[in-house]
């Protein structure tokens, strides 16, 4: 069994974006020389996620209104009465989405559906550097 692993570095520019991942992810999957096995990707921090999504404009504001739906940004929550940061929705939205994703690998290649991309999900309230690690198992 061999264990490889890789990061993805992002700069984003704005709250709420949501950012394809999938050729990234794949690369570092190729770069580990796995043909059959599993790659993790996480994100590291409280405010952003990765989950897997059609990465095209209409459900990509679909899924930014469906997010201040469940987690407004404009109610008080407890965690700006401790921080003071304004960002208690950015960690819900974070913490309900995830910060981790299986996904399989197959003769080297992710096992994604046609219409579905790995993507990067920044909920914090202002510009952030993100890092994501990608581990790839496998043999």
């Amino acid at each position: 069994m061999s264990v490889s692993s890789g990061t993805i570095g992002l700069k984003t520019a704005s709250k709420d974006e949501i950012v394809d991942i999938t050729g990234r992810v794949q690369e570092i999957v190729s770069r580990s020389k796995v043909k059959d096995g599993i790659a993790c990707v996480f994100v590291v921090g409280s405010t952003a996620a990765v989950t897997t999504v059609e990465h095209e404009p209409g459900l990509v504001s679909d899924m930014k209104d469906a997010m201040e739906r469940l987690y407004p940004k404009d109610i008080d929550y407890e965690h700006h009465q401790r921080w003071g940061d304004g960002n208690g929705h950015s960690h819900l939205r974070a913490s309900f989405v995830g910060p981790s994703l299986t996904v399989p690998v197959i003769g080297g290649t992710l096992q994604l559906g046609t219409w579905q991309q790995i993507v990067f999900m920044e909920f914090d309230n202002k510009p952030r550097s993100r890092e994501i690690l990608v581990q790839v198992v496998g043999e």
